[in-house]
């Protein structure tokens, strides 16, 4: 069956999606009912740039951007925004935008097609609270535990060594009672960020407690995790604070052991955290 001009505009203005055309000179001249519907405005307020005042202030720039770029190249876009729906609420939308061309070859502006993905994108970030510490931006326990569980089973089922590496910080409570607790948050986000530059790629690095850090060390036998321990120690010397014209140097303490997964998970952590604790009675961290 073939589709008249009158068919085709009714499947347009009643899609699920939200719809817009632009024109030749990159100013939008359609939106469908969707659209319409869920920004609580009418036709003509939209027209033009009119749609942009519905575009959340942190992304108008980089939306706008994007837009004009992909138009003067006549080239597909895709992005993701925030835009005002009729109850005053910012939603995220998945906005595709493609040049489109009349039976002579001629280009005719863009067409775009919207969807609402706020669930999507909060749920991502939901998964990324989980994942990672706010202020350290490395592995939280509870997803550090996971990894670490499927590494050692990996080990075990492998035959295959796997190391731990248990840090403590020694001087963060008298540096939060002396400075400060936003001081004692910048040596934490020191400290983490030295020790990433430390560590391997395949290494999972996390925040333990409150000043206790672990590191996974997979397919790795106790002399390899020696020389990173190493490495990690090294760079943590190096590393200074300085607040208010004083250096806060990372005073820190460290336990090392390695497993071929004949231990429980939950023996391999009490077996590195007694190894944490020799090294602290012992006074032989970082200092």
């Amino acid at each position: 069956m073939n589709l008249d001009y009158e068919q085709y505009r009714l499947i347009v203005e009643w899609s699920p999606n939200m719809i817009w055309r632009s024109g030749t000179d990159g100013l939008c001249n359609y939106f469908n009912k969707t659209w319409l519907e869920f920004t609580g405005k009418t036709q003509e307020e939209e027209m033009g740039n009119g749609w942009a005042e519905g575009v959340h202030p942190e992304d108008f720039d980089r939306c706008l951007d994007i837009y004009m770029t992909n138009f003067k190249r006549r080239q597909s876009f895709e992005m993701e925004y925030r835009l005002r729906r009729h109850d005053g609420q910012y939603r995220w939308i998945n906005d595709i935008g493609v040049p489109f061309y009349d039976g002579a070859g001629e280009f005719q502006g863009f067409i775009g097609s919207c969807v609402d993905v706020t669930e999507e994108i909060e749920g991502k970030k939901y998964k990324e609270m989980a994942m990672y510490d706010a202020l350290t931006e490395v592995y939280t326990r509870q997803f550090l535990l996971e990894l670490l569980n499927e590494e050692h089973n990996k080990a075990k089922v492998y035959g295959k060594p796997i190391s731990l590496i248990m840090m403590d910080l020694d001087n963060l409570k008298p540096i939060n009672d002396n400075h400060g607790h936003h001081v004692g948050d910048e040596l934490l986000k020191l400290f983490a960020s030295t020790v990433t530059r430390s560590i391997r790629e395949k290494d999972l690095f996390g925040r333990f407690g409150g000043d206790e850090f672990l590191i996974v060390l997979p397919e790795t036998a106790i002399e390899s995790a020696t020389a990173i321990a190493d490495r990690i120690v090294s760079n943590l010397r190096k590393a200074n604070l300085k607040y208010e014209g004083v250096d806060l140097r990372v005073s820190a303490s460290l336990g090392l052991t390695d497993s071929f997964g004949q231990e429980t998970v939950k023996e391999l952590l009490v077996k590195v955290d007694k190894e944490l604790y020799t090294s602290k009675s012992r006074d032989r961290g970082l200092r």
